[in-house]
């Protein structure tokens, strides 16, 4: 690999930023602190799960670090199409479910992933998960995102949110998971963005979701709810589970790779409810809600 970068170097990065962001959450929330679980992984490296839980703010939420490697599982080959090769991958992966349903699930992931033969790329993103959607606040958030994306290149920003809006979609139910946000993946070097630059977005990305957060829960966690509040949040709550446990491609990761389940499953709300054939009364909140979850939504410009 051809870079003034190792990927022991972005290890440490990336724990760095699981540092910053436990600290700013801690800080945000007022009360909870993180428990550390280290663990290893028998076939080859190891991580730091860290929980938050029965905070002020935060009803659970995780922030996880993991460098593991070893043989590349014959599963992963096949999926992804790469020649025999052992591997190395890193990365934070971070959900946060709130007390309050007013104020939004959130999850983040960056990583990098290395092989022997000197195949690279890295991945990650940011999405929101309101149980309301409220449009300032989905404005807010896109365009905290798009600045970001657009001090590396212009066309990421268009780019990655089509992506996010395909990839954090439940087909089953014909919506989105939230509003979406940034996804991106098997990224490379290439003529106008070279190793490091990639490096540096990814690492913004990483950078800029505690400055989100801390957003949302100064500003949306001493907002009034009651009962029916309380019980469309655990339905939405039932969403994000369907969608990690059917459709999401780093759950499946882990544990295709013999990964530790319990981090994996750490992205798990507390509690969560499903309901035979809940529709929404016409000009409810709730309505208005599940209208907005679908694709191609000009979140900055509606």
């Amino acid at each position: 690999m051809s870079n003034s970068i190792s990927k022991e170097q972005i290890s440490e990065e990336f724990k760095a930023i699981q540092d910053h962001i436990c600290q700013e959450l801690e800080a945000g929330d007022g009360k909870a602190k993180f428990h550390e679980d280290l663990w290893k992984r028998d076939a080859g490296g190891g991580g730091r799960t860290r929980i938050i839980k029965d905070g002020n703010i935060i009803a659970k939420g995780g922030v996880a670090f993991s460098a593991v490697h070893g043989p590349t599982p014959e599963k992963i080959l096949k999926k992804l199409q790469l020649e025999k090769a052992d591997f190395y991958a890193t990365g934070v992966s971070i959900v946060i479910h709130p007390s309050s349903p007013m104020v939004p699930i959130i999850h983040m992931n960056i990583r990098y992933f290395e092989m022997s033969n000197g195949t690279y790329w890295f991945g990650g993103g940011i999405d929101l998960t309101p149980h309301y959607v409220d449009k300032d606040d989905a404005r807010y958030f896109h365009q905290q995102i798009k600045a970001t994306c657009d001090q590396f290149d212009t066309e990421a920003y268009p780019k990655y949110k089509k992506w996010a809006d395909d990839y954090f979609y439940l087909p089953h139910r014909e919506e989105t998971r939230g509003i979406g946000g940034i996804f991106f993946d098997r990224l490379t070097a290439t003529e106008t963005n070279s190793f490091e630059s990639t490096y540096d977005f990814v690492k913004s990305i990483g950078y800029l979701f505690p400055e989100i957060y801390r957003h949302f829960m100064a500003k949306n966690a001493a907002l009034p709810f009651g009962e029916n509040e309380q019980k469309w949040q655990a339905l939405r709550r039932g969403r994000y589970v369907e969608f990690n446990l059917v459709w999401d491609a780093g759950t499946k990761f882990g544990l295709d790779t013999n990964g530790r389940t319990e981090s994996i499953l750490m992205s798990m709300p507390p509690v969560a409810e499903w309901e035979y054939m809940n529709i929404p009364e016409d000009g409810s909140k709730e309505a208005e809600t599940l209208g907005l979850l679908r694709k191609d939504i000009d979140w900055i410009n509606l």
